[in-house]
């Protein structure tokens, strides 16, 4: 952190980031979780119904909707962060953000209003996964936005999103929980449900809209832009003498990559090296080998789930038979995903020239989604080969 950067008044910024980051990933996970509403509406059928008594029997709507949202989903999510790499200084930040939270927001409001309307299952399928398709392709846009405006921080600024999302999923379960314990139908319940959703999106709005109020933000992108500034005027300079071609952003995609993935030289700048505040000593340090070491051990945790007593299963023996052994492996791999997850967006920003860091940050969110895009696809082959 700058010697001379104003404090962060009650954690203000910090909060900010949080909340945005809750709300990256939240109205995906509020339309995963339920999933039970969604099927119930595709079991609707106009022929009739089943013998009382008699298992409904699934519609194919129903038997691929898993299958459909989870295409609908990553797809969206690895093309739209993947452009936004490059295009990010082309479109206004505030457009990409509060653009984003309001589309998504607008998605929301019309999930809830469709609970009290009547829809022929294959209408209402085609409007769930055109709905999925908006929420991931704004979302994309947002969270690389998100990593960028944090890149320009100091490096534990990125931890409050990372946190953000992670909580996601459980304020997603737990409202769903509260909407059911209501004791109110399913009807009644999933529309509370998906209101919850618009409130917290709402706050996300808000969240956006103070950080230019709020001097601590305000210090960081002053300086963002000042470097931006004096590096332009470098270029002009140098293509005045003739020493040089001139550019006009200053950074180029392939430029700020080859300095994420490689080791960086030390800077002369005496608040370019940040120890991250969240995490325990000892840490990993951006140069050090041991944060890829420890990403890719990880993996060893993929044949010790497909051990575990995860029925049906055709090939592979059971191992570890106790559900213990199970929650104990998923621990691990959530807590490491978590922690070094972290450690790689916070760093990343870190190992470019301040005007960089922006770019730094939409990148490590391309790959970031694509980490879970290919997770969801080699997904259904882990799944074959138990």
């Amino acid at each position: 952190m700058a010697a001379d950067a104003p404090r962060d008044k009650l954690r203000a910024v910090w909060l900010a980031f949080f909340v945005l980051g809750l709300g990256t990933l939240l109205p995906w996970n509020f339309f995963m979780t339920a999933t039970a509403y969604f099927t119930g509406r595709l079991r609707e059928s106009s022929n009739g119904t089943a013998a009382v008594g008699a298992e409904p029997e699934r519609s194919v709507l129903e038997a691929k909707f898993n299958n459909v949202m989870t295409l609908c989903a990553m797809t969206p999510l690895l093309v739209f962060t993947c452009l936004n790499s490059f295009l990010y200084a082309r479109v206004p930040e505030g457009a990409r953000v509060a653009g984003s939270l309001a589309l998504i927001l607008a998605v929301f409001l019309l999930t809830a209003v469709l609970v009290k309307v009547r829809l022929e299952p294959a209408a209402f399928f085609a409007v769930t996964a055109l709905s999925v398709v908006v929420i991931n392709s704004f979302g994309a846009v947002l969270q690389g936005s998100l990593f960028g405006m944090a890149g320009a921080l100091p490096a534990a600024y990125t931890a409050p999103i990372m946190s953000g999302q992670g909580l996601a999923g459980t304020f997603a379960a737990l409202a769903m929980i509260c909407a059911i314990a209501s004791g109110s139908s399913v009807e009644e319940a999933s529309f509370g449900y998906f209101i919850s959703a618009c409130v917290v999106i709402l706050v996300s709005i808000l969240a956006y809209a103070a950080l230019p109020k709020l001097e601590f933000f305000r210090f960081y992108r002053r300086r963002k832009d000042e470097h931006k500034d004096d590096v332009a005027v470098n270029l002009t300079r140098t293509a005045s003498a003739g020493e040089g071609p001139l550019g006009t952003s200053g950074v180029s995609v392939a430029t700020v990559f080859k300095k994420v993935g490689g080791r960086r030289r030390r800077s002369t700048s005496p608040h370019a090296d940040v120890t991250l505040s969240f995490a325990p000593p000892p840490q990993p340090g951006k140069d050090s080998r041991l944060l890829p070491a420890l990403v890719a051990g990880r993996a060893a945790l993929i044949p010790a789930l497909m051990l575990c007593n995860v029925q049906p299963r055709r090939h592979l023996p059971v191992v570890f038979r106790h559900d213990a052994s199970f929650a104990a492996f998923m621990l691990v791999f959530a807590f490491t995903n978590g922690y070094l997850a972290s450690l790689a967006m916070c760093f990343a920003p870190k190992k470019v020239l301040p005007h960089e860091a922006e770019r730094a940050g939409s990148i490590m969110a391309f790959f970031l989604s694509l980490g879970l895009a290919l997770g969801a696809a080699l997904s259904f082959a882990f799944r074959a080969l138990v």
